[in-house]
């Protein structure tokens, strides 16, 4: 059954209890695999993990139910993880699936899956089975997101600085993670001994500084300042972060300007539209935002966003050169947006 967020929560905080397989995909793979992780507690401290790919189960598709009915050599609970997963796992699932219940719970991690891809219908058609599709979170869900995983860390955020946040990490729940937890450090914050967090902060450390800012790599490839491109994506890979949530910020941004270009286009000022967008814009990046809308014209904006598309499902191909290939297309939309100046 696919079923929505509580229902998923449930089941996994039950330590899969019932279920023969937890199948989390969709966009959000940060998201997938937060949830993923709720399944060790109830299942105790000393449980054991067992974790197998996809391709594994491919070449050996009986793998998956032995693992699920084997015996754990330290006779403490056990749980069976598949990462990377599509439906090249489909035959393996099946035979699991010819098991009872009470075996060793299994938890698989995918990706974007289609509709109608095999895994997801083998979901939908089995009561035996559990789905759940994470998406990204946007607007204010993303921002709640953000308080609460900074209130988990002892940090006393107000909304603005949860939108921050949020926006600067593209509400990337991975990346967002490890920014919340280098400013808890900052400020010696806690769950035990909370402190507050506000901008002044963030300046100094946060998603939104000079080192590993997504933000600043936006504006220097939309700005066209291509050596800042390259100190901005070596930075960003020092800190690991590449791929995908550097392509879903541009795509971020770029979709944000054709809104405003739209407005442009019926008759508004630059100077009005960045007025009127109140807090879908944070503050200091105005100037800038109105520097790109005023250079940037719809047909190249949307250019843009097709060409970064189509960069997201080259990544995601296998066998592709991946971060290099973004960092090239990067370089190009850069070298494109230097000609407008």
């Amino acid at each position: 059954m696919i079923v929505k967020r509580p229902e998923i929560e449930r089941a996994l905080d039950a330590g899969g209890a019932g279920h023969r397989l937890i199948l989390l995909y969709g966009p959000d793979e940060s998201g997938s695999r937060a949830l993923a992780d709720r399944i060790a507690k109830p299942l105790g401290a000393d449980v054991e993990r067992i974790d197998i790919s996809g391709a594994t189960l491919k070449s050996d598709p009986a793998r998956l139910a032995d693992e699920a009915s084997a015996i754990s050599l330290f006779g403490s609970r056990r749980y069976i993880r598949v990462e990377p997963a599509g439906d090249e796992i489909v035959d393996a699932v099946n035979a699991l699936l010819e098991l009872p219940t009470d075996g060793d719970p299994v938890v698989v991690v995918a990706g974007a899956l289609r509709k109608d891809s095999r895994l997801v219908k083998l979901a939908t058609a089995s009561p035996a089975m559990l789905g759940f599709a994470s998406y990204v979170p946007e607007g204010a869900d993303a921002d709640r997101m953000a308080s609460a995983m900074a209130r988990d860390n002892g940090l006393l955020i107000t909304p603005d600085v949860a939108r921050r946040l949020a926006t600067a990490c593209n509400a990337d729940r991975a990346i967002l993670a490890r920014e919340i937890e280098k400013l808890a450090l900052f400020v010696d914050a806690a769950p035990d001994r909370p402190r507050e967090l506000g901008h002044e902060e963030l300046d100094a450390l946060g998603a939104a500084s000079e080192e590993g800012d997504m933000g600043r790599l936006v504006d220097a490839v939309l700005d066209g300042r291509l050596d800042a491109v390259e100190t901005a994506l070596a930075q960003l890979a020092a800190e690991g972060i590449e791929g995908i949530p550097i392509i879903r910020a541009m795509l971020r941004r770029l979709l944000q300007l054709a809104d405003f270009r739209s407005q442009v286009a019926e008759g508004s000022s630059v100077a009005g539209v960045m007025a009127s967008a109140g807090k879908s814009l944070f503050w200091k990046d105005r100037d800038v935002v109105a520097r790109q809308l005023s250079r940037w014209r719809p047909t190249q904006i949307a250019t843009a966003i097709e060409r970064l598309m189509a960069c997201e499902r080259a990544i995601k191909a296998s066998g592709t050169a991946g971060p290099i290939l973004l960092d090239e297309e990067l370089l190009a939309i850069g070298r494109a947006a230097r000609r407008m100046r």
